[in-house]
């Protein structure tokens, strides 16, 4: 069963979508605060957060942060802050989903399911899509019957795409996993050289998985 946690402080719409949730077949949390969403972070294992930007006692994007890094589990913004401006900080915190209220119930549901749905857990052993296999643990790809010849750099973007399959990866947070805590220069023009190389390697003219959002970052489009 899949466990979800809802940061809400708004206790009716709180209320709701955890009972709607738990009638699909999720097992769900809930949260009014940050410190309380931290407490349940600690001692559960989570597949998804639904967060609000404004609580009680701090800020969803401050929020977001801590679980990125310190549970890295995927983040998907429920919020009345409707402006560009916020959504693309909300991109660039690493949230797989931004959605504004007022919103409908049904998509939030499918939303979720294709979230849930695309996730490969950190623990994940392969991907196999008939073209393209990939052996995580071993650091072995193939595209058809050919192995493919990553760079550490090629392959760890590799997974960070596989792990956020039809997510949007933001520039920022991509370069932050890639690069975090490392000497290295590194910069958009960097990245996109990297994923031009990584792309002639496992794709063909039939076979598509990277694709440039433009001004944004990059969506893995692939099974």
């Amino acid at each position: 069963m899949q466990t979800l946690l809802i940061v809400e402080d708004d206790f009716d719409l709180n209320h709701a979508i955890c009972l709607v949730l738990e009638k699909e077949g999720y097992r769900v949390f809930s949260a009014s605060s940050v410190e309380s969403a931290k407490e349940i972070c600690r001692k559960e294992e989570l597949q998804l957060i639904i967060l609000d930007v404004n609580l009680p006692d701090g800020n969803g994007f401050s929020f977001c942060d801590w679980v990125n890094h310190e549970k890295k589990t995927p983040v998907m913004f429920l919020t009345a802050r409707d402006l560009e401006e916020d959504a693309l900080a909300g991109y660039d915190m690493g949230a797989v989903d931004y959605v504004t209220k007022p919103f409908s119930m049904k998509i939030l549901l499918k939303k979720i399911s294709i979230i849930l749905k695309h996730m490969i857990p950190d623990d994940s052993k392969e991907y196999d899509d008939g073209w393209l296999k990939v052996d995580i643990d071993g650091a072995k790809v193939f595209a058809g019957e050919e192995e493919c010849l990553l760079t550490p750099t090629e392959f760890r973007l590799l997974r960070q795409f596989l792990m956020n399959r039809k997510q949007l990866l933001t520039y920022d947070v991509l370069l932050e996993r890639l690069w975090d805590g490392g000497n290295q220069f590194v910069d958009k023009h960097a990245l996109a050289v990297n994923i031009n190389r990584l792309r002639g390697k496992i794709e063909d003219e039939e076979h598509k998985y990277i694709s440039n959002v433009y001004g944004m970052g990059y969506q893995w489009i692939g099974a």
